[in-house]
C-alpha cells in the first residue's frame, strides 16, 4: 500500500505542477483578467493534484504494514 500511496502522491504532485504551470500561460492569464478566475482545465490540474496529494500522503502513512 505504501507503493501505492507514494505512485498517487508524485502523479499528484506533476498535476500540481502541470496546474501551476497553466497559470502562468498568456491566454490564461487573459481569460483570468475577464472573468476573474482559471479556466476549468486549469482547476482540475489544481484541485486533483491537491487532491491526489493528501491522498496519495494518507495512503503512505497509514497504509503500512500491521
Amino acid at each position: 500500500m505504501r507503493i501505492a500511496g507514494i505512485v498517487i502522491l508524485l502523479v499528484g504532485i506533476v498535476l500540481m505542477l502541470f496546474g501551476l504551470n497553466s497559470t502562468q500561460a498568456i491566454t490564461e492569464k487573459v481569460i483570468e483578467g475577464v472573468t476573474g478566475r482559471f479556466t476549468t482545465n486549469t482547476m482540475l490540474y489544481l484541485i486533483g493534484g491537491f487532491v491526489m496529494i493528501i491522498g496519495g500522503g494518507a495512503l503512505f502513512y497509514y497504509g503500512g504494514n500491521k
